[in-house]
C-alpha cells in the first residue's frame, strides 16, 4: 500500500496539529504502527444528520458514491418499499 502513514507516536506528539491540519484542509491522515494503516482521522461532516447512525454520516459526506454521479438514474421514490433513513 503507498499511503504516507504517520506512526502512532507522532500522531501523539502532534494530535492538536493533526487535527488542525484535517479540519482546515479537509484532507484525512492515516495513523498506523510498523508503516501499516490502521486508523484514519478524518474531517467531521458538515452536514451530520443526529438521526442517522455514525456511520451513515460518514458515508454520505465521504466521496465514496461519487461513481454515482455519472449514472442514469432508474429508480424513482417509488420504488422504495421501506424508508431506513
Amino acid at each position: 500500500m503507498n499511503i504516507k502513514t504517520f506512526s502512532t507516536t507522532e500522531a501523539r506528539e502532534k494530535i492538536s496539529d493533526f487535527v488542525n491540519i484535517v479540519s482546515t484542509s479537509r484532507r484525512p491522515i492515516v495513523i498506523g504502527r510498523r508503516n501499516v494503516p490502521e486508523v484514519v482521522l478524518i474531517p467531521f461532516p458538515h452536514t451530520y444528520n443526529g438521526k442517522l447512525s455514525g456511520i451513515t454520516n460518514i458515508n454520505a459526506y465521504s466521496k465514496s458514491f461519487d461513481f454515482l454521479i455519472n449514472e442514469p438514474e432508474i429508480y424513482s421514490t417509488k420504488d422504495i418499499k421501506h424508508k431506513y433513513a
